[in-house]
């Protein structure tokens, strides 16, 4: 067989009962099956009917899909050993109307969170203007002060110091400090499986962002 050929069925359930570290009888009497029908079939002799793989996958406690996986095609995901140390001072700074974001860690790349420190300014939804949104969810913590949440489908909320929020961010939403406190601070996580998630933030409150070379020298500003 062509080595670029697919596997037979008897290849993939020899993988499979390797997997399992089963011997034919073992299988047999797990399965039901004749040990001399799985044998066949293992030698590419006979072949099973879909009613008989599946009886086959549901006494072994497999999904049909892992029935028939390669070997390799649970391999472990890599490990990247990815690492970022996160402060203000190497802080991405976007200075908008109603916000001063920081953003944190942005040597790494193609990131899947985007975690950023939020100074709150706007005092109440006229003076925020249109609601915003994008793609994937977002996670907020108060870390001081407090904020009103306006969202597009809920009434407003009020959070304290402490106190945290947890929203689809394709709803539109707008944090602004609550009475009484001119500005507030939050801990916010985005989160996307858009890859540059980042760089559509930034595109949002129409600013370019640095060079990661020199945010991690210093803290960039950038203006929208």
């Amino acid at each position: 067989m062509p080595a670029d050929s697919p596997p037979t069925l008897g290849a993939l359930l020899r993988n499979m009962r390797a997997r399992q570290g089963l011997t034919l009888k073992e299988m047999s009497a797990k399965s039901g099956i004749p040990v001399s029908t799985l044998s066949k079939v293992e030698h590419d002799r006979l072949t099973l009917t879909y009613d008989k793989l599946y009886q086959l996958a549901q006494r072994l406690g497999l999904r049909m899909s892992e029935l028939f996986a390669e070997p390799g095609e649970d391999a472990p995901p890599v490990v990247t050993a990815r690492r970022s140390l996160g402060t203000l001072d190497n802080a991405v700074r976007v200075e908008t109307p109603n916000y001063d974001y920081y953003y944190l860690c942005t040597e790494l790349r193609r990131k899947r969170m985007i975690p950023v420190i939020t100074k709150i300014r706007a005092k109440s939804a006229d003076q925020f203007g249109d609601l915003v949104k994008h793609a994937g969810e977002e996670y907020i913590y108060v870390l001081k002060g407090r904020i009103v949440v306006n969202s597009e489908f809920y009434d407003p909320v009020i959070l304290e110091e402490g106190q945290s929020i947890y929203i689809d961010s394709s709803m539109g939403h707008a944090y602004v400090a609550a009475d009484g406190c001119d500005e507030a601070q939050v801990l916010g996580v985005m989160s996307s499986a858009d890859e540059e998630l980042m760089g559509t933030l930034l595109e949002m409150h129409g600013a370019v962002p640095k060079s990661p070379k020199s945010a991690s020298k210093r803290s960039a500003t950038v203006k929208a």
